[in-house]
């Protein structure tokens, strides 16, 4: 038997409360996750670009190892050539036999 009256309308309103408060929490616990989905995006973003840049900064202490192993390399395979010997003497100060030494002592 079904009955319309007074208790079958507030049994109605009860579970639509229900329904309003499992609504409102569910709109809550939306908002909390992405306010924290967002922070956490902001925090990623973040480790991103600090991880780009150290990259970039590796890239280029590379560059300049490479360069330098190349110029190392070139002195160990024209380390007997006259010519580079000369250069690294005279580097160093040194002068060949004969030659007159100009000091400059203007400064």
């Amino acid at each position: 038997m079904l009955c319309s009256g007074p208790e079958g309308d507030g049994q109605g309103e009860a579970e639509d409360m229900k329904t309003k408060k499992a609504g409102l929490m569910t709109k809550i616990v939306v908002a909390v996750l992405l306010v924290y989905m967002a922070v956490s995006l902001l925090d990623l973003r973040t480790r991103i670009q600090t991880a780009q840049s150290e990259l970039d900064e590796l890239n280029l202490q590379v560059t300049a190892q490479t360069q330098e192993n190349a110029e190392l390399s070139d002195a160990i395979a024209n380390s007997d050539d006259p010519a580079v010997l000369e250069r690294v003497a005279r580097d160093k100060g040194y002068v060949m036999e004969g030659e007159r030494i100009m000091v400059d002592v203007s400064n």
